[in-house]
């Protein structure tokens, strides 16, 4: 198993997403108010279904779901 992939591989928590302690999708959602993440999420999960039949196929689309789903998540109490 390789580092990549005990950290949850190309889709779930990729180490080049972390640097300093912090993952970048907790940093983006720092950022944005709630209305603006909402959007980057729908526009990253746009991009992801859209390019599936192009590039990686269903790990594409498995990005899209962990985009919804991490946001989903996120908005439980």
């Amino acid at each position: 198993m390789t580092t990549e992939e005990g950290r949850g591989g190309p889709v779930n928590h990729p180490s080049h997403y972390n640097a300093g302690g912090i993952e970048c999708i907790d940093a983006i959602r720092a950022a944005l108010t709630e209305e603006e993440f909402r959007g980057y999420i729908k526009g990253n999960a746009i991009k992801y279904c859209w390019r599936s039949n192009h590039k990686a196929g269903d790990q594409d689309l498995e990005k899209a779901h962990w985009y919804l789903g991490d946001y989903l998540k996120g908005r439980q109490p």
